[in-house]
């Protein structure tokens, strides 16, 4: 496992170890011990989820926040999708900076996302399923946000304006402006 560092304070890519041979594939997706001494990040998750969407969805750009906080580990395992982490913690050097890859099956990435930042994703392929380990319980009330579109931010989809998809809760969140984080 390859840890690389992002333009973003205590973001990071995991690029994995692949063994390959006529049989296919093996690689370890994730180990906690090398993570926490490579980065000096807590790797211990206790929350996974899977989302399935469609080609134009774009998911975020949500974050939990206070006690209920996440940090997330997240990957694409089937289709391909551009992931975007903002740095939303106020006392940062990276402060309102976003940082986006492209993970899919094929390349194999992951990317940790710590507490404090923002997380979103949209859909380039058919279809997606897209993985998130979290290091803390999902808490409804806690939830924070930034609307997808926000012009402080710009944030760049990879997709035409007019082929994304929103939820209903997602097509009014605030503004970076509004500190709602």
């Amino acid at each position: 496992m390859k840890i690389k560092e992002t333009p973003l304070k205590d973001c990071y890519i995991i690029e994995p170890t692949i063994f390959e041979d006529e049989r296919g594939y093996f690689f370890e997706k994730f180990n906690e011990k090398k993570f926490e001494e490579l980065t000096g990040m807590n790797g211990h998750f206790v929350q996974d989820n899977i989302s399935k969407s469609s080609y134009g969805v774009l998911r975020g750009v949500h974050l939990q926040k206070g006690e209920h906080a996440q940090a997330k580990l997240v990957s694409c395992l089937e289709g391909k999708v551009w992931d975007v982490a903002v740095d939303l913690r106020e006392d940062s050097p990276t402060f309102g900076k976003w940082f986006g890859i492209e993970l899919t099956p094929e390349n194999k990435f992951q990317l940790y996302v710590p507490r404090g930042f923002g997380h979103g994703f949209s859909v380039l392929s058919e279809t997606a399923i897209f993985s998130y380990k979290c290091d803390n319980f999902y808490h409804k009330d806690s939830e924070g946000s930034v609307i997808w579109n926000d012009t402080d931010l710009n944030i760049d989809w990879k997709l035409p304006v007019e082929a994304i998809i929103l939820s209903e809760k997602d097509q009014s969140l605030p503004a970076f402006s509004e500190r709602n984080f």
